[in-house]
């Protein structure tokens, strides 16, 4: 029987790699409470100046900004999403945890998967090169990729550069686009697209299947800043100056 969604992996493994990711949103939607929305303290100058430039309310400003925060989360998250779905093919299997992120079963490829191009400062492109080689010396036949999942442009190529004032080149360690290395693990050009064009409908399968938890409480940080509003009267914004920023000067007056 032919799968339904894509022809690369089965469609019982694209179901899965997709809960997995659902139930990665739901912990950060989750997360969002008071407490951790502080956590770096909350930029209400910045926020001030967003409110009245761009004509938003206060609490839909908030809203976004909880959004903004869960976005940060889930990046890390969709970078795993993908290391599932490539360890999915037949012949390859995901690092769990073991230095690379995805490897062949017979030891001819490392992979190490970021979801952006531009996700690496030049200490930790410095680091995965160096990683990157010492699986290429230890495995004389195998390939090591940095795969950037979104890039700039649609390459296969090997990794040489500066980094840090050094030199770096290996005969076998690749830098790579998310495109091209798709095709590489599974041996179809367009693999990428086929999973982009699954997405909608495998998506609204998964969440055909599973029963709602209404009792899942989200982005709780919103109600708990609101309900301190009703006693203090102070505005979203200035609660949360005042939770913030109380000990500077003169803003525990607000």
């Amino acid at each position: 029987m032919a799968n339904k969604y894509v022809n690369f992996i089965t469609d019982e493994h694209l179901l899965f790699c997709i809960e997995n990711l659902h139930k990665a949103y739901l912990r950060a939607k989750n997360n969002i409470t008071k407490k951790n929305f502080y956590s770096n303290k909350v930029d209400t100058i910045k926020l001030t100046f967003d409110a009245k430039f761009n004509d938003i309310d206060e609490e839909d400003l908030i809203q976004s900004e909880i959004l903004r925060q869960i976005d940060k989360s889930i990046n890390n998250s969709i970078g795993t999403f993908h290391e599932q779905v490539l360890g999915g093919i037949e012949g390859f299997e995901v690092g769990n945890l073991s230095g690379f992120d995805v490897k062949a079963d017979d030891n001819t490829l490392f992979a190490d998967i970021k979801n952006k191009h531009n996700t690496m400062n030049s200490s930790s492109s410095e680091a995965l090169f160096q990683k990157l080689a010492r699986y290429a010396d230890d495995y004389k036949k195998a390939k090591c990729y940095w795969v950037q999942i979104l890039a700039k442009n649609s390459f296969n190529e090997l990794w040489r550069g500066e980094i840090n004032g050094k030199e770096y080149s290996h005969s076998r360690v690749y830098k790579i686009s998310g495109d091209q290395f798709y095709a590489l693990l599974s041996g179809q050009e367009d693999a990428l697209l086929q999973l982009y064009k699954a997405f909608p409908s495998a998506i609204d399968d998964y969440l055909h299947s599973i029963e709602h938890n209404h009792s899942i409480i989200e982005n709780s940080a919103i109600d708990e800043i609101k309900l301190q509003t009703e006693n203090s009267n102070r505005s979203i914004l200035d609660q949360i100056t005042f939770d913030n920023f109380s000990y500077y000067l003169g803003f525990d007056k607000l």
